[in-house]
């Protein structure tokens, strides 16, 4: 056995018995609590960000509730959080950035009352700041920036200037996202486009993502007690990945969490990798010069949704009820024994 191979059986070992001893270790109900059975992630500087915004005002939450209860559980292990999201929704703005012009960041001063005094302790109080595109102060019609903007601009000059870091962020975590990032969502995902951005300028990222109920039969529902599930998860993943030196960016760390019972728990946590299936299709009806954009759910089989074909695909096994955990780096390139004729064709000419 060569040392690259070996070295490779050692990180996947390493790797699975972290995702053991993660999926052993998860809270159950309600508020995460300090003690010694907590995991610690004491002094470590978190920007965290979403697609879904700060606002958390729409009725069902699902405009950043999922980010509250990550800033909750973080904050509950020590953590110095800052929150930079986007001022308004942006689900689906994938890895969009803006590349000029000025961008406006606004501290919220009353946040939503039961996460009021959850980071009361932290270093630099939790402060929550929203992100718009312009330089009037945020309003109701700003155009919002995008989730990769956050995180760029935290990073590079944000957090100096708001929160005094003069080093950065030590890790970004994205999300917990409305609904799972898995297979072709990948792609139009603000909250792996945000964490995508973070690992281009060096910084390790965690991407989290909460599973809908599959019971709310069309309305998309996230269920309470999942975004707090993932949020416990999440951290005690993060804890485990930092002990063990883990925390790297050369790729972001997907971590989709399975939408069970209240009194189930998921079936484990698997290695998985992006599936080819196509999740969601979409429609465009017209009218004159102008098209309306309709989605639905792809429906297994049918000629436009493109069927899976991987073997540990991350939808595949989040459906089963695991929690999937995947490696996804900038790095598109495809390989594999289905290119190698394309590639002899370049290379050869033949």
């Amino acid at each position: 056995m060569n040392m690259n191979r070996r070295g490779t059986l050692a990180a996947l070992a390493t790797t699975s018995a972290l995702l053991l001893a993660c999926t052993q270790a998860q809270a159950s109900h309600g508020r995460p609590e300090a003690g010694p059975d907590r995991p610690s992630l004491t002094g470590l500087r978190v920007l965290l960000s979403n697609d879904d915004s700060m606002q958390m005002a729409r009725p069902d939450a699902s405009d950043g509730k999922g980010l509250y209860e990550v800033r909750r559980a973080l904050c509950a292990a020590g953590a110095d959080v800052v929150v930079m999201a986007p001022w308004a929704n942006q689900s689906g703005a994938g890895t969009s950035a803006t590349s000029g012009g000025r961008l406006t960041v606004e501290r919220r001063t009353a946040l939503p009352a039961a996460y009021a005094n959850d980071c009361s302790a932290a270093p630099g109080g939790g402060a929550v700041y929203g992100v718009c595109k312009g330089a009037a102060p945020c309003g109701q019609s700003t155009p919002s920036a995008t989730p990769a903007d956050t995180v760029r601009l935290g990073i590079n000059g944000g957090l100096a200037a708001k929160a005094g870091w003069k080093g950065g962020p030590d890790l970004v975590v994205t999300g917990s996202n409305f609904g799972p990032n898995v297979a072709s969502v990948v792609n139009e995902s603000g909250t792996l486009g945000a964490a995508l951005a973070a690992i281009d300028e060096g910084v390790p990222a965690v991407a989290l993502n909460s599973a809908y109920d599959p019971a709310s039969a069309g309305s998309f529902e996230v269920a309470d007690h999942t975004y707090r599930r993932t949020a416990a998860f999440g951290v005690e993943f993060i804890a485990g990945l930092r002990e063990r030196d883990l925390l790297a960016s050369k790729y972001v760390v997907n971590v989709n969490y399975p939408h069970r019972a209240e009194r189930q728990r998921p079936r484990g946590t698997a290695w998985t990798s992006v599936g080819t299936q196509k999740i969601v299709g979409l429609r465009y009806t017209a009218t004159g010069d102008t098209f309306t954009i309709g989605s639905r759910v792809c429906v297994a089989g049918s000629p436009d949704c493109r069927p899976e074909t991987k073997h540990r695909a991350d939808f595949t096994l989040l459906q089963q009820g695991y929690v999937t955990v995947t490696p996804i780096s900038p790095d598109r390139t495809h390989t594999g024994r289905t290119t190698r004729g394309l590639e002899r064709f370049v290379r050869d000419g033949r």
